[in-house]
């Protein structure tokens, strides 16, 4: 608006300087004539104008309306042509209704089949070696339409390789992923649709990657896989997994003992801690007292040269070279008195390894109560659906009890063994004590 409104003031600029000149009437009468006759000169020449563009204008129309009426009778005509086309469509569909028949039946059951058959080899081995084979029976079991004759011939054939490969031990080219996660092409010996291996590993086939992979734990066997391979007998023995793969995917998910060491928690490591003292406290003892057997024996075999390196000879320096027999009762005090001061030694460790073996069981015990609470608390968390949550409680339950009973049983038997060792030479102290005084007493030399 504002810039027509400068516009408008610009034209009116000369009108308004000339209007400020002062005029007479006959120069405003002459100017007013000549104007007029501009306005009738224009209105002629446009009125000439619009006449002549009005012969086109209707020559213009009447070729629209005769393009329009020839568009209607192209639109009559294909409308004509549609239905009768939909027409005779109708009626080749029913023919082919009526000669289909019961083979629509018999097309529902190859695609019902397919479907079974894609869901069963979903785990198949040979998905390894044909990867296109499901895909193949999928898209026939998932088809909305009728099955041609390639369609079924293809079918067919996948049924016939499947048959035919599950016969047959085979060498192959595959793509394996090793332990590492690397994925190579190797050499991989198929047996049928059981089982599959590399030149020293089983391999497991993954049907969520469709890819063969070299488990972390391998089976005991292997070794037949090389002595199959070299051999060049008719008849060979190879191993094979009878599940097609459920044995050996359930052996990677069997935990191992350092799995089930961990599965204790702190209470286990408690006991194993527990469990290592007592058996570094056994050792020593039995080292200690087989030493002191070989020294006390020894020293049975030299009785008339005592030593200080054992008991006995301690026991014999305290009679001295020549002892006074007079007095009976003092020197057999004296030789007690001795022997108990030779006794707390060959006893030392006895008391805490039987401690440790008392106390393994109950710390067993305390952690199968600990994981039962954990149990529990899964339980009122999860309301029990979840065996998972509940894994944690009950593996700490039951593997504490077992390590308590796993350290409590070998302990025990490692401080009746040292018990029965440190008596028997306390008893061997004893008698020859007897003996010296037997000896002395007698006055006749001692039979070794």
């Amino acid at each position: 608006m504002n810039r027509l409104l400068t516009l408008l003031l610009i034209g009116l600029l000369p009108a308004l300087a000339q209007a400020a000149e002062p005029l007479s009437p006959e120069q405003l009468l002459q100017r007013i004539r000549s104007e007029r006759a501009a306005e009738v000169g224009a209105m002629q020449s446009r009125e000439q104008a619009f006449i002549q563009n009005r012969s086109e204008q209707a020559q213009l129309l009447a070729r629209a309306n005769a393009a329009l009426e020839q568009q209607k009778a192209e639109a009559e005509r294909l409308k004509a042509e549609f239905d009768r086309q939909e027409a005779e469509l109708a009626e080749q569909e029913k023919l082919l209704a009526q000669r289909v028949g019961h083979l629509g039946e018999l097309f529902g059951v190859v695609r019902q089949s397919a479907g079974d058959i894609a869901g069963q080899w979903q785990d198949n081995l040979l998905n390894a070696q044909y990867p296109e084979r499901l895909q193949r029976l999928r898209a026939l079991a998932e088809s909305r339409t009728l099955p041609s004759a390639e369609d079924l011939d293809s079918f067919w054939m996948t049924l016939l390789e499947d048959l035919t490969a599950s016969g047959q031990v085979q060498r192959v080219e595959l793509p394996v992923v090793g332990v590492d996660g690397q994925r190579s092409e190797q050499s991989v010996l198929r047996v049928g649709n059981f089982s599959a291996f590399t030149d020293d590993n089983f391999l497991r086939y993954d049907s969520d990657t469709r890819q063969l992979l070299t488990p972390g734990r391998q089976p005991s066997g292997v070794g037949m896989v090389s002595d199959y391979l070299n051999s060049n007998d008719a008849l060979s023995t190879l191993p094979i997994d009878p599940s097609r793969g459920s044995l050996l995917a359930q052996l990677q998910r069997q935990p191992q003992l350092w799995d089930r060491v961990q599965q204790g928690g702190l209470v286990g490591w408690v006991i194993l801690v527990l469990g290592a003292i007592g058996l570094l406290l056994a050792i020593w003892r039995m080292v200690y007292l087989a030493g002191v057997s070989r020294a006390v024996n020894r020293q049975v075999r030299e009785i008339h040269q005592p030593r200080d390196d054992n008991p006995l000879g301690r026991i014999i320096g305290v009679l001295g070279p020549k002892p006074q027999l007079s007095d009976l009762e003092t020197l057999e005090l004296r030789l007690d008195e001795a022997i108990l001061q030779e006794t707390p030694p060959l006893e030392r460790g006895q008391p805490l390894l039987k401690l440790l073996s008392a106390v393994a069981p109950l710390l067993g015990l305390l952690g199968t109560v600990t994981g039962m609470i954990v149990t529990f608390q899964a339980i009122t968390q999860s309301g029990g659906g979840d065996s998972r949550l509940m894994a944690d409680g009950i593996s700490q339950a039951l593997v504490t009890t077992v390590l308590g009973l796993v350290v409590a049983i070998p302990l025990l038997f490692l401080h009746s063994l040292l018990a029965s060792r440190s008596k028997s030479l306390i008893q061997l102290l004893e008698q020859q004590s007897a003996g010296l005084i037997a000896l002395h007493l007698s006055g006749t030399p001692r039979r070794d």
